[in-house]
């Protein structure tokens, strides 16, 4: 059993400790925002924030972060998630799509620590989440865009 603040709501999920935070997020409280991808943390398609930090739920045991705070997608929010969402939307990054809710919430992670990336701070904030339909051109500059927005 695990008390969690999941999108602002306090929940006890009443699952095995070692139950992967992706799995309880998607079956226990139907958040399907959050995609399964790999399983191994090499994909980062079921990348959540945890205490405000990207993290990887297909391999995050809920009982590692009882008492923690957890943002899917679904709650994604404040003036960075904004600025992603819509430059994802302006630049048109997606193709099929799976991989983009994890790589929305690096993108907004890396901008809520980096108002101004570089080239390289964006490869290396995103290196851990692969697209297959290999939009990564778009991905960065979509995050340059909505970095831009954010400086106003």
């Amino acid at each position: 059993m695990a008390k969690l603040t999941v999108n602002g709501e306090e929940v006890t999920l009443d699952v095995p400790e070692d139950t992967p935070l992706l799995w309880a997020l998607r079956d226990e409280m139907r958040l399907t925002g959050t995609k399964f991808g790999c399983g191994i943390a090499q994909c980062g398609a079921c990348t959540v924030m945890v205490d405000g930090m990207p993290r990887r739920s297909c391999v995050t045991p809920v009982g590692s972060i009882d008492g923690g705070f957890v943002e899917t997608i679904e709650a994604m929010e404040g003036p960075e998630a904004e600025a992603v969402q819509n430059a994802w939307t302006n630049i048109d990054v997606p193709q099929c799509g799976w991989c983009q809710s994890g790589q929305v919430m690096s993108a907004t992670a890396l901008l809520r620590m980096n108002r101004a990336p570089t080239d390289e701070d964006i490869d290396n904030a995103m290196a851990g989440n692969i697209c297959r339909c290999a939009t990564y051109v778009r991905i960065r500059r979509a995050i340059h865009d909505a970095a831009e927005t954010l400086e106003g």
